[in-house]
């Protein structure tokens, strides 16, 4: 049997402004767009959900329910720092670590229990090295299984634990709304409710191949995962080899003239750094992020090159296309990826791609020894 624990960091974004500033302790707190917008919300306190409030709520109805509430954007850039440092100190406990989300981790501590003893109270270890060295409050579940453990971390919020005995996962399970099972969304929901399925229980009952033939291959992933099957192995993350500069605004922003120089300054920086490595990209990805933390990326895969305009002419059309809504803009960043070397040879007479490659060579020398600054590449 694994030994899988699913931390969740409690209202981790609120935890996060509180951190930065104290007076909103105890306060109602929803961090997300400007109330008077168009976004939603991206993360509220307990306090502020006992008005009925919950993320990916619109952020006007919240304002209506809470009207004193703190509304406030948000600060990613802390967040992700944050959420570096918890998985730091996840890393020098647990032998295999599996990043779900920002504020969600698996581990792996099957055949641990000689090295930290009971492991109900190295949870509870672990919980307060988190509190003591970061002031992030989190919850910990416990299981056989990712989906079992993702389960019971919700249900002792805040600072839980919760231990689910191998063996006891379907009378755990049994009396919880069908909702609880990762993947149920409300569509799934309201279908599953008009067919007599209510709590985990129904689907218990029922057979594997009825939901099989009734939702297909879904249907059938629900069934294991109402038996308190799941995926009992992580995986070792291994970080993709690439580029990437991002740049958030200090204020949210709407000009796209604004993000085009932007964007274009960012790819100079990216190129410059490929060109040092000596790499042309094949994969032109860009990230976009709302000023209600909704984010997007978007990739296309050119023939590999290291040429600025080429690049950002891709990254810019992909900016634009992937740009829909009337909605101030956080982040914009740019990242390349599947690179090929670059393979020298000498031509007895210089082609217009050699006199190319001399120039961006010169250019990378004196950036190199002057300053990103001292010159740029013009926009076409």
């Amino acid at each position: 049997m694994r030994t899988i624990f699913y931390l969740d960091l409690d209202a981790f974004f609120v935890s996060v402004e509180r951190i930065l500033d104290p007076t909103l302790n105890d306060q109602p707190v929803i961090v997300g767009a400007d109330p008077n917008g168009m976004g939603v919300v991206a993360a509220c306190s307990y306090e502020a959900r006992k008005y009925g409030i919950h993320s990916a709520m619109p952020i006007r109805t919240a304002y209506r329910l809470c009207p004193h509430g703190k509304y406030i954007h948000g600060h990613y850039d802390e967040y992700v720092h944050f959420s570096h440092g918890v998985k730091t100190i996840l890393s020098n406990y647990a032998p295999i670590l599996e990043q779900s989300s920002i504020d969600e981790f698996s581990m792996d501590f099957t055949g641990c229990e000689k090295m930290y003893g009971s492991l109900f109270q190295f949870a509870s270890f672990l919980q307060k090295e988190i509190l003591d060295k970061l002031f992030l409050p989190c919850s910990i579940g416990i299981g056989t299984n990712k989906t079992i453990a993702k389960i019971a971390s919700d249900c002792m919020k805040p600072k839980g634990i919760t231990y689910v005995v191998a063996g006891q996962e379907k009378e755990f399970l049994a009396p919880m709304p069908i909702e609880t099972i990762p993947g149920v969304g409300k569509v799934t929901q309201m279908e599953l409710n008009t067919r007599g399925f209510y709590i985990i229980q129904d689907i218990q009952k029922s057979t594997s191949r009825y939901f099989e033939i009734a939702f297909g291959k879904f249907g059938l992933d629900i069934w294991r995962k109402a038996h308190g099957e799941g995926t009992e192995y992580l995986t070792i993350e291994r970080e993709q080899k690439s580029i990437s500069k991002e740049v958030t605004f200090s204020k949210d922003m709407l000009s796209k003239e604004t993000m085009k120089d932007v964007l274009f300054d960012c790819t100079g920086k990216v190129c410059q750094q490929m060109r040092d490595d000596k790499v042309r990209a094949a994969t032109i990805s860009i990230k976009l992020r709302y000023s209600d933390f909704q984010t997007l990326t978007r990739a296309r895969t050119i023939t590999p090159t290291d040429e600025d305009l080429k690049i950002f002419e891709t990254a810019w059309e992909l900016m634009e296309k992937a740009y829909t809504r009337r909605v101030a803009v956080r982040l914009i960043g740019i990242s390349l990826s599947k690179f090929s070397n670059q393979a020298e040879q000498e031509y007895l007479f210089e082609d217009f791609d050699t006199k190319r490659k001399k120039v961006l060579s010169a250019i990378n020398g004196l950036r190199a020894k002057y300053g990103f600054e001292v010159i740029q590449i013009g926009k076409a």
